[in-house]
Formats: structure tokens, sequence, C-alpha cells
């Protein structure tokens, strides 16, 4: 299934909900990924400043990939609505 995700929140909820498909502790999927519980913790609810190897990591542990698309930004191209 393919989901949008735009915000750290989003992305944690899509990284916990496949941890937990898999019956993995955040301790476990911090034990495969080498980084801490804590960690795990925090990207799980959204918290900002995550590095981007730790999502990739993560990412291909729980079989999951980042895809990019074009977003719309509505008719007059106001990029204040994007966000």
């Amino acid at each position: 299934m393919t989901q949008v995700i735009r915000s750290a929140a989003q992305l944690g909820t899509v990284i916990r909900n496949e941890r937990l498909l898999r019956n993995l502790t955040q301790q476990q999927l911090a034990d495969f990924t080498g980084t801490g519980q804590k960690t795990i913790s925090q990207i799980e609810t959204g918290h900002a400043g995550a590095r981007l190897d730790t999502i990739f990591r993560l990412l291909a542990v729980l079989g999951l990939e980042i895809a990019f698309s074009p977003r719309d930004v509505g008719a007059d191209g106001n990029l204040g609505d994007v966000f």
C-alpha cells in the first residue's frame, strides 16, 4: 500500500505500525539498525532531527522504501499552501 507522508509524525506512525506488524520491540529494531531504543522511540513519536541514514536503515529493516512524486501546490502555485 502506498502512503503519503508529509511530516515526521506521519513517518513515525508508519514505522511504528510496520514494527508492530513484524512483532518487533523497539529494542529489537534498534539492535537490527545499530541505534538505540531511545532513537526508535523518538522517531516513532515524530520528533524532528533523526539522521537520514538512520531512517534509511529503519526502512530497509522493515522492508519499506521512499518514492517521490510531484505534489499538487494548488492552482495559483502558492508554496505557502504546501505546508
